[in-house]
Order: C-alpha cells, then structure tokens, then sequence
C-alpha cells in the first residue's frame, strides 16, 4: 500500500472512531472538519504539495504576480486609512504574502508588520521558506500568528479562506428540514444518511426557506462558520477593513431552484469533482460562499459593508490592465495576459469570484469598488 493510501486510510480510522463515539452519525461539518484539518491527517495540515501547478488547484497569486500587485493598490489605501499593518489568513503557499510585499515595497509603502494567521504548521514552515527565499530582506517584517488578535487595526485579507470552512448539508422537505450527515455503511464505506437539523442549523434553514422558494428535497449546504468569523472581527477590529476574496453568490443567486444537489466541490491533482468521501485527506474540499450570510452576521457585530463586487471588476478598478500593459517583454507579455483572462474571464474567475469589504472607521470610498459595486445585491 502506497503511503498516500496509507495516510488516507489512518485517516479513515479516525473519522470512524469518531462516528462509532457519536452513536453512528455524525455532521457532515464534522467529517469536513477532520478531512481537511485533524491534527497530522487533514488535508491542509500533511504535507502533499496543495497549491500551484503541481499541487491539486492554483489559486489566483499562482497564476501571476499581477493579482497582487493590482491588489496592493487597495491595501495600501486601506491601510492609510487606519493603520499600516496586514494580516492575512490562511496564506497557503505564501505565494501572495510574497507578491504583495514586493509590491508595497515597489511604491515605497510596506506595512510595519505583516501578520499571517496559519493553522497548519506545515503549511506555516513553507510560507517561511517561500519567503525566506524570495524576499529575505522582509522576513523581519513577517510573524505567524495561531489565533485572530484580540485587537487589531489595519487590513485583514482573506483569500480563498472562507470555501474551507467545514459546511453543514441540509435537505428542505415539504413539512420537514433534514441534515445530511456521515455514516460508515455495510458496504465499508462512508454514506450519507439524514436525520432532522436541529438547533442554529434549522433556524437558519428555515430563514433560508422563507426567503428562496425552494422545492421539496432540495439539498444545498450551509455555513455556520464563516458567518461567525467574520462577526468575530466585530468585536476585535478597531479601525480597519476586511477584505474577503473567494468564490460564492449572494443568497437567492446560491439558493437558487437550479443549484439543488449544493456546490461541494473536491479537488484531487488538478481534477474537480464532486465526491467528498473519496480518499479523505488527499483532496480538498470546499463549497461556495454564501455573501448575504456574512454582512447579516458581520453588521450587528459592528463592521460596514464597504463593497461587494465580482473580482474581475475590483481588479479592473485596481488597475490590473495597467499593470498588464506595462509589461516591456513580449513574452512576458503573452504569458501574464494569459493569466489576466483567468482572473477577470467571465467564464473563469471573473464572475465565480467575489470580493467584499466589511470595516470599520473607514468612510472614503475604497478604489475597488468605485465602479461595478454590486452591495444593492446582497
């Protein structure tokens, strides 16, 4: 047995252990959440190579350093606004973390310190090394942080963060709501089996129902995490903005009649599909973002909505063509506008990608979203 069946299968036993602990069944939250992140198994925190062309996808700071580069214009507005400080979560690679302090660095406008808020430790000594080995001179500047701050101004990015948060399945019935969740079957395999959502997950289901007309037996997923998340920062944010890039729709666009069966996606060596129990800790595993829950979670905690648009037209506002045009080698040239249409292509990331700011203590209007702001949306 190859030792990548080997580590999925140790990683199998675990999950079975704790379905057997939890009377047979458990959420599907829970198997997502040890699938991609149980301690030494998850996906996200062994060590297969994940992100770039030779890992399973490539995020948009793999594709050019022109997406940072176009980014950095609205952090550095953003941090002139409140603090010079960046925090990023979840900075994969460290792919980003580099491009973005390179071009800070470029227009003379580096943050005093940029934080990165890293739950695997394996994935925290590679950014080190990607760092370390690409802008060694800003290493200084770096620091790696286990939980969110208990205070912080500044600018907190988040990309292609939110996708990974483990999601509940629900299953809207006439009279009923039912919770897809995990079971280990006869056959030795994990199976869906249902049983009625309870709690925060069937008010939140209910809400969902009332406002999308949904028929009977349409499955679809929902976060309570990445909600929370973001309202956390309510309390923790001093002056400062959030800036959340990642795939999604807002609410009746997610939930829509036609998206029954839901949006989990895996990713295994550059193939996406849509079997969540296959091979768990070798493959990712995400499902889109549902932008109407985060400002109704993120508003009463205090933040603003600042902007909500699809990526191609912040990056547009942000200056990616000129950046794009500035290019003098031809060949370079050819090879980043190659990148560019993946980023801003309808068909591509486009239009699937948002980006929405929520602050607080910021009232000029961010660059971002100064034309194509879809906020009425939400």
């Amino acid at each position: 047995m190859s030792e990548p069946i080997t580590h999925s299968a140790a990683l199998q036993t675990e999950i079975r252990r704790r379905i057997a602990a939890s009377g047979g069944w458990i959420s599907f939250a829970d198997f997502m959440q040890m699938a991609l992140y149980a301690p030494g198994l998850g996906y996200y925190v062994a060590g297969a190579q994940k992100f770039g062309a030779a890992g399973d996808f490539v995020t948009a700071p793999e594709w050019t350093p022109l997406f940072a580069r176009a980014l950095a214009r609205q952090v550095a507005e953003i941090m002139a606004m409140s603090a010079p400080r960046i925090l990023e979560a979840g900075a994969g690679s460290g792919r980003l973390a580099v491009d973005l302090l390179r071009a800070l660095e470029d227009a003379g406008l580096l943050p005093e310190d940029y934080g990165i808020l890293e739950l695997s430790p394996e994935l925290a000594a590679r950014q080190r090394q990607t760092l370390a080995r690409e802008v060694p001179h800003l290493l200084a500047r770096v620091h790696w942080l286990e939980r969110l701050p208990e205070r912080f101004s500044g600018l907190v990015l988040a990309n292609e963060v939110l996708d990974a948060m483990p999601v509940h399945v629900v299953q809207w019935q006439e009279e009923s709501i039912l919770e897809r969740g995990v079971t280990w079957g006869e056959d030795e395999k994990f199976q869906w089996q249902t049983r009625p959502a309870t709690g925060r997950l069937r008010a939140e289901a209910e809400r969902i129902g009332q406002e999308c007309p949904l028929p009977p037996g349409y499955v679809n997923e929902i976060s309570l995490l990445a909600p929370a998340w973001a309202a956390t920062w309510g309390e923790r944010l001093e002056k400062g903005c959030l800036l959340l890039i990642d795939y999604g729709f807002p609410r009746h666009e997610l939930y829509h009649p036609d998206r029954d069966g839901g949006t989990l996606t895996c990713h295994y060596r550059q193939r996406a599909h849509a079997d969540p129990f296959c091979l768990p800790g070798l493959q990712d595993i995400s499902a889109h973002v549902d932008f109407t829950a985060l400002i109704a979670a993120a508003h009463p905690a205090g933040l603003d909505l600042l902007g909500y648009a699809d990526q191609a037209r912040f990056l547009l506002n942000c200056g990616l063509l000129d950046d794009l045009a500035a290019l003098a080698d031809s060949s370079a040239y050819l090879k980043s506008a190659s990148a560019v249409q993946k980023l801003i292509g309808p068909h591509e990331m486009g239009e699937l990608f948002k980006v929405m700011a929520l602050g607080k203590g910021i009232d000029t209007p961010l660059i971002g979203f100064l034309r194509g702001d879809k906020s009425h949306a939400l």
